[in-house]
C-alpha cells in the first residue's frame, strides 16, 4: 500500500523531493509553484496551502514504488507523525507578516484589466528555459492577456481613440461573426498604440516565451508531444482564424490561449532597427513552426491576415491599477 500523508509540512515535502532525486527547480515545476516556495517550505517558514497539499498528494501517488519506498523510509527516520505540525509555524501563512506573493497558478491569479477589461493571468517571477538551447533566464513577475486581442477588443480602442480600423473592416465595422476572433491586419505600430491606450505594453519575446512554455523547458505549452490537433495551424485545414477560446486542449501551463497557431503575436523586442519579433505561429504556418522558441520577425509596418497581438503588464503595475480602481487584488 503506498504511503500517505495526513498533513504535509516542509519536512515531508523535502523527503518527497529527495526521494524523487530532483532539484528544487524541477520539484517546483512539477507542482506548479515557484522555487522560492519550495525553499520556504523546506526551511519551515511556511506550510503548504490546501491546493498544494493536494498537489503533493498527487505527486506522491504517481511516484514509482521505489520512490514511495524511499519516501516512507525517510519519513520514518524523522521520528515524527506526519499529521502533526511544527510548533510556531503558521498553517497556510508565512511566519512573518509579509504577504505571500508566491501562489500556484490558477483562477486566483487571474484578474480583469481595469482599462480594456481583458482577462489577464499572472506569470510568477523566476527562471525559465529560453530559446532552442534552453538557456536559463530570470524574469520578474508579470500579467499577460489570457486571450489575444480580439476584433471586439480592438473596436473599443478604435472608438475611444479614433484610430484607423483594420483594412478588412468594411465601413469600419467588424466582419460579421468575427467579434471573438483575433484582430489581424495590424502593424506593430497599431499594436503598440493599443498597448499604450490600455496602459500595458507588448510582451518582450522572453516574456511571451515563458508564458507559453512555463518553467520546465518543454517544447510546446502542453508538453513535448507533436500534436497539431491542439492548434490552428496549416495541417488543420482551417485556412482562417478561429475564435480565441477554441483550442482549450493546447492551453498550458498558465492557462493562456493561442500560444501556438491562429495568429502570430507582435512583441516589443526589436530584432534590428525597424523590425520586431513575432511569436506563436499562425493558421498559415506548418506545425514545425509552432514551437514558442521559434524565431520570426518582420518590419514594423507589416500587416497581414495572420498577425495580431496580446499585451502584458508588470505584476506591481497591475496590482496598483486594481487598488486604485477599488477592485480585488490577486494575492
Amino acid at each position: 500500500m503506498p504511503p500517505t500523508v495526513s498533513r504535509w509540512t516542509g519536512k515531508e515535502a523535502r523527503a518527497l523531493r529527495e526521494s524523487k532525486r530532483v532539484s528544487q527547480v524541477e520539484f517546483a515545476a512539477e507542482l506548479g509553484v515557484s522555487e522560492r516556495m519550495i525553499v520556504r517550505w523546506e526551511k519551515g517558514n511556511v506550510t503548504p496551502r490546501p491546493i498544494n497539499q493536494q498537489g503533493l498528494d498527487t505527486v506522491l501517488a504517481a511516484c514509482s514504488s521505489d520512490v514511495q519506498a524511499r519516501f516512507a523510509e525517510m519519513i520514518s527516520l524523522t521520528g515524527r507523525a506526519s499529521s502533526t505540525q511544527d510548533p510556531g509555524v503558521s498553517s497556510e501563512q508565512p511566519a512573518s507578516p509579509e504577504p505571500e506573493p508566491d501562489v500556484p497558478v490558477g483562477d486566483e491569479d487571474q484578474a480583469r484589466h481595469p482599462i480594456d477589461g481583458k482577462l489577464m493571468t499572472l506569470v510568477p517571477a523566476g527562471v525559465y528555459f529560453a530559446g532552442e538551447n534552453s538557456e536559463p533566464v530570470y524574469l520578474p513577475a508579470f500579467y499577460i492577456d489570457v486571450f489575444p486581442t480580439t476584433n471586439a477588443d480592438y473596436a473599443r480602442f478604435v472608438t475611444a481613440t479614433d484610430h484607423k480600423p483594420p483594412q478588412h473592416w468594411e465601413n469600419g465595422q467588424i466582419p460579421e461573426g468575427l467579434e471573438n476572433h483575433p484582430v489581424v491586419f495590424v502593424t506593430w505600430h497599431d499594436a503598440q498604440a493599443y498597448a499604450q491606450w490600455s496602459a500595458k505594453t507588448l510582451p518582450s519575446a522572453q516574456q511571451w516565451e515563458k508564458a507559453a512554455r512555463g518553467t520546465r523547458g518543454e517544447i510546446y505549452p502542453w508538453g513535448n508531444q507533436r500534436t497539431p490537433a491542439k492548434v490552428n495551424c496549416r495541417e488543420g485545414g482551417k485556412r482562417s482564424t478561429t475564435p480565441v477560446d477554441c483550442y482549450a486542449s493546447g492551453v498550458r501551463p498558465y492557462n493562456v490561449y493561442d500560444m501556438c497557431g491562429n495568429t502570430w503575436d507582435w512583441c516589443s523586442t526589436e530584432s534590428e532597427p525597424g523590425r520586431y519579433e513575432l511569436k506563436g505561429s499562425a493558421f498559415t504556418s506548418p506545425f514545425l513552426r509552432c514551437a514558442p522558441s521559434t524565431f520570426n520577425d518582420a518590419s514594423a509596418d507589416m500587416h497581414d491576415d495572420d498577425t495580431g497581438f496580446r499585451c502584458v503588464t508588470p505584476a506591481e503595475t497591475m496590482r496598483a491599477l486594481l487598488n486604485v480602481r477599488g477592485q480585488p487584488t490577486p494575492t
